[in-house]
């Protein structure tokens, strides 16, 4: 037998919340420095407490629209909460494995290491180097490549921002800077910062642009927007009427036709027998058919009293009989 309902557990269920509804949407923005806030994505969640910690994953290709990128996963993990837009904090990139095994080939060496760097802002980030010679190469020679690449790295991290060393791990300039360093001990194939991992954050830089000047551009980028897409449906619906109104254009073309014709054969009773064949067969000679649209045409036959169906050369050809 069925279990019978109480009343009471039926008013529980009746005043359950649905969940869904409470829900509401995030935007996900870049960090301040050095990417001012840019929008990266959304998400949804019931309150600030439930999206706080969250990691947002995109490709390098959405981020910026570098296509070259596609392989590479950007990190971000949302660390405030400001309103509906939810802050975040880059914590590193990795380049899909794929990616790294179709550089790896036969008779090609692999120079791989993991670097520890502290950035002057105080932020402690992992990195792993990944230099592909175009040949096999010795022990000896990988350690040469391998100190070189080391300690350009930390020379470099000791003199730059966490935000310089994202700009220049994500548009290649670190990368380029190995290849010239370690081009002289063997020739290389490619050089990749094939993963970053933020392990420690340090002092937030509070200079740049705030949230709420973003939020201005963004309501004023988006009105002009707007404006732009009014003003050009604006110049549409004017060419239509334009186009409009060259109908009555052609019909007012046609009806200064007839009268036009009338006015030249009653004169031609009135006047002398010799002027009148001339007067009858200029319309004829001068009148070009085949010059006229067909809406031209279907009003001269209209006017005619003639069908107007049918193509273009029918059309002539029945106001020639």
């Amino acid at each position: 037998m069925a279990k019978k309902v109480s009343a009471k557990a039926r008013a529980a269920a009746r005043k359950q919340r649905d969940k869904w509804k409470m829900k509401r949407w995030y935007t996900i923005r870049a960090p301040r420095n050095p990417w001012e806030f840019k929008k990266i994505g959304e998400t949804i969640g019931e309150s600030d407490e439930h999206i706080m910690g969250r990691v947002y994953e995109m490709t390098q290709q959405e981020f910026n629209g570098d296509f070259t990128k596609m392989h590479v996963i950007l990190r971000f993990r949302v660390s405030e909460c400001v309103g509906q837009d939810a802050l975040t904090t880059f914590i590193g990139h990795h380049h899909q494995t794929d990616h790294i095994r179709r550089q790896i080939r036969r008779y090609r060496g692999k120079v791989d290491d993991v670097v520890d760097v502290v950035s002057t802002d105080g932020y402690l980030v992992r990195l792993k180097p990944l230099i592909i010679t175009q040949k096999r190469v010795q022990t000896s020679i990988k350690q040469a490549m391998r100190a070189k690449a080391r300690e350009l790295i930390i020379a470099f991290a000791s003199k730059a921002t966490y935000a310089k060393i994202q700009t220049q791990i994500l548009d290649g300039t670190l990368e380029e800077e190995i290849r010239k360093a370690v081009k002289p001990i063997y020739p290389v194939k490619s050089v990749a910062i094939r993963k970053s991992q933020l392990l420690q954050e340090g002092v937030v830089n509070e200079k740049g642009k705030t949230l709420d000047e973003i939020h201005a551009e963004e309501a004023r980028s988006d009105a002009e927007l707007k404006a732009k897409k009014a003003a050009a449906l604006a110049s549409a619906m004017e060419d239509e009427e334009e186009e409009g109104d060259d109908a009555p254009s052609i019909l007012d073309a046609a009806e200064a036709m007839e009268p036009a014709s009338e006015k030249t054969e009653a004169p031609a009773e009135e006047a002398a027998p010799e002027e009148a064949p001339a007067e009858e067969a200029a319309p004829a000679s001068d009148v070009d058919h085949s010059s006229m649209t067909v809406a031209e045409l279907k009003e001269l036959l209209k006017a005619a009293g003639k069908p107007v169906s049918g193509k273009k050369a029918d059309l002539i050809a029945r106001l020639n009989e």
